[in-house]
């Protein structure tokens, strides 16, 4: 596949940053014997692959604005670019051991997502994107999965982390799917779940509570792969409302309706 020179610069760092991360993730499997556990040398990590990330991306393109999990937003003097990066989308199952975590970098360009890259290092497992040019797992184009109903289908999901108060609602949710669909999937990282969307491994995935760095990248991905992805009220402001429902034409529906079922007697 041909790659445009921004998304080479795009690859290069998430590649740079995977090599970082794969290091540390074997460090933190060695750390799990540990009482006191691996959450602070985690912290470091994620800050460490960032730096490598944004250092790479404004030495590429210095007047673009960068958006990070782990850092303060840069505005940049462009006022058109901006990059959007989650260092480590994955950071629970790459505290315990669990080989699921990604990079995700997204170039945005007046308000929309023009570019995207999902890498795994555990897997090597490398998506790519760009607006118009389709949507490749290392070089194979991607397609998103032709089931039509519901109960063929297995959807993956987002499940709240402890804290955060949402968990009865998403407990309704997932009631309402698992009664319709064959199965149902968390793999813990939302940038891994949309790629997965992409490639044809689930056939669709909804979740709330998002950040942009969360999705941008994958949103990117299941379009390109020849999805529908909406937020929660249909609208197209998934990255402003933080929440994401996907799928094909057919899958995207129905899951919409499915999870916005009301509450039997409220």
């Amino acid at each position: 596949m041909a790659r445009s020179a921004l998304l080479n610069v795009m690859v290069q760092a998430a590649l740079k940053a995977g090599k970082s991360l794969s290091r540390d993730f074997g460090e933190v499997q060695n750390l799990q014997v540990s009482v006191k556990g691996p959450g602070d040398f985690v912290s470091q990590a994620d800050r460490k692959a960032e730096k490598i990330i944004r250092d790479e991306l404004l030495k590429a393109r210095p007047t673009y604005g960068f958006l990070g999990e782990e850092s303060e937003e840069i505005k940049g003097t462009d006022g058109a670019h901006r990059w959007i990066v989650d260092p480590l989308d994955g950071t629970t199952n790459f505290l315990h051991g669990i080989p699921m975590f990604s990079v995700s970098v997204a170039l945005e360009r007046n308000g929309e997502i023009v570019a995207g890259v999902i890498f795994n290092p555990a897997t090597d497992e490398l998506y790519t994107s760009e607006r118009g040019g389709g949507a490749f797992l290392n070089d194979r184009r991607l397609r998103v999965a032709g089931r039509r109903v519901l109960s063929d289908a297995v959807i993956a999901c987002g499940i709240p982390h402890l804290g955060r108060n949402n968990h009865g609602k998403f407990l309704v949710e997932l009631r309402h799917v698992m009664g319709e669909v064959a199965s149902t999937r968390c793999v813990g990282s939302a940038a891994l779940d949309l790629a997965y969307v992409a490639a044809g491994r689930f056939d669709g995935f909804w979740e709330t509570g998002l950040q942009p760095w969360d999705m941008a990248a994958g949103l990117l991905l299941i379009r390109e792969a020849g999805g529908f992805v909406s937020d929660w009220e249909g609208g197209t402001d998934m990255v402003g409302s933080g929440s994401v429902i996907c799928g094909n034409e057919h899958i995207q529906k129905a899951l919409a309706e499915v999870v916005k079922r009301p509450v039997p007697g409220k």
